[in-house]
């Protein structure tokens, strides 16, 4: 925008384009949805029999580590926040003086 007359001189003098010339482009249509094939349901179970065949399953000592380590973790864990509680009580019943 000019700000005053002399300015608009210029903008003249330069040919600077105003109105419709200055628009910015259209932007591009969303594509539109294409609807899904509808599946029956022995087509739906075959295809879910066919991706469980991709799947990688663990094997039984893999699965027991795994329990294992899960087992350990619980233990570590109860016994950490079993300190820091402690530890809290102690510290609340110094500051109550209870």
């Amino acid at each position: 925008m000019a700000s005053n007359e002399a300015t608009k001189k210029v903008d003249v003098a330069r040919g600077a384009a105003r109105g419709p010339a200055n628009t910015p482009p259209a932007r591009p249509a969303t594509p539109a949805k294409v609807p899904q094939k509808r599946v029956t349901p022995g087509e739906f179970f075959s295809q879910v029999r066919d991706e469980a065949r991709k799947v990688t399953w663990p094997s039984r000592r893999e699965t027991t580590i795994t329990t294992i380590m899960v087992f350990v973790m619980v233990v570590v864990t109860s016994l950490f926040f079993t300190v820091v509680d402690q530890a809290l009580r102690f510290v609340v019943g110094l500051v109550l003086g209870l």
